[in-house]
């Protein structure tokens, strides 16, 4: 009789027990309020500081958070200081300005995802990083979650055989306002930095760097993308079906096929980045579903808990997100709307 499929347990550490750690926010927007109200609740780490280009945001953003530091700059910030990291959380076409001179002063950065415009912007921060000796780390959250330690745990044994195809999907249904972010080139609009980068990261952290790209999409009325379509070779075999979209809302779940079964992540109610179960179904028959806690409000929690266990370790990057990692998914982005002809306005120069 075959044994039934047991699925490893999720290995990451409780947020809540690594080390604590002060940090500054710059920018006052939506994810930098989940991101401080998430560490303030399951972290032993808090908020101190907080910088906006408007004192008056950065004030109200402070009120409501307990936080003692307001700064009107990075500047400000900067010679403040007492803080042992900072959290960058503009839009896109800001992350370069803004996380540069901090890495130049020392100060460990976690940049939210998309980390650059592009991979040249990384690769100079990065640079610079390695120069100083400082920690520097992309905020793809998903990738500190435990449902994707249990995927690469399951990919690791090999339980799913060799892999064949990676099929993953971020839409959601945007604002058409072209003042909208996620409409504006200026602030490195379109789906594919914003929704795209979960499903191509979702690919290369499981097949490595993507190549021999095919690329389908269509721009908005302001000239970001609005649909995009990938079609992708694996560095470590296998290909990538990968599709995003502001316009409207997918199932937004993602599978890993192999010659001896498959994974999904989402599919149940919950988006692949944010899942609450994998389920592994072999060509046996067999199937197992992890049943995780539901990531909710304080997913973000992990990947702040992540970078304070790496400082504390003396290291400068976390092999769950590495800088080459993220270099890596900013090449496949650049590749993908040089063939949708979509530059940034802050590219030209």
């Amino acid at each position: 009789m075959t044994a039934p499929l047991e699925l490893p347990a999720a290995r990451l550490p409780d947020p809540a027990a690594a080390p604590a750690l002060r940090w500054g926010v710059i920018a006052t927007g939506h994810i930098a309020e989940q991101f401080t109200a998430t560490l303030h609740r399951a972290t032993a780490s808090r908020v101190v500081a907080v910088a906006s280009r408007s004192a008056e945001r950065a004030a109200e953003f402070a009120a409501r958070h307990c936080i003692e530091g307001v700064h009107d700059s990075v500047a400000s910030l900067l010679a403040a200081g007492g803080v042992d990291a900072v959290y960058i959380a503009s839009p896109h076409a800001q992350h370069h300005e803004l996380a540069r001179p901090m890495i130049d002063a020392g100060v460990p950065v976690l940049i939210e995802k998309a980390f650059t415009l592009n991979a040249d912007q990384a690769r100079d921060l990065l640079g610079l990083a390695r120069e100083r000796g400082v920690f520097a780390m992309e905020a793809m959250w998903s990738r500190f979650l435990p449902p994707y330690d249990v995927l690469r745990q399951v990919l690791a044994a090999g339980l799913l055989g060799e892999v064949v195809e990676v099929v993953a999907e971020h839409g959601q249904a945007m604002p058409t306002d072209p003042a909208h972010r996620m409409q504006d080139p200026e602030l490195g609009g379109g789906a594919l930095l914003d929704l795209g980068v979960y499903p191509i990261s979702f690919a290369q952290m499981v097949l490595g760097d993507l190549a021999d790209l095919s690329v389908r999409g269509e721009l908005t009325a302001t000239g970001v993308d609005a649909t995009v379509g990938v079609l992708a070779r694996g560095a470590r075999g296998g290909a990538a079906r990968l599709g995003t979209t502001l316009r409207a809302r997918m199932p937004n779940e993602a599978l890993v096929i192999g010659t001896e079964g498959w994974a999904r992540l989402g599919g149940d109610g919950a988006p692949f980045y944010a899942p609450t179960t994998l389920t592994v179904t072999l060509a046996d028959g067999r199937e197992a579903t992890a049943e995780l806690p539901a990531v909710g409000e304080d997913g973000l929690a992990h990947e702040a808990a992540e970078m304070a266990r790496r400082l504390a370790a003396g290291e400068l990057e976390s092999p769950l997100m590495s800088w080459a990692d993220t270099v890596s998914v900013l090449e496949t982005m650049d590749a993908v709307r040089a063939e949708l002809g979509l530059v940034y306005p802050g590219e030209i120069a």
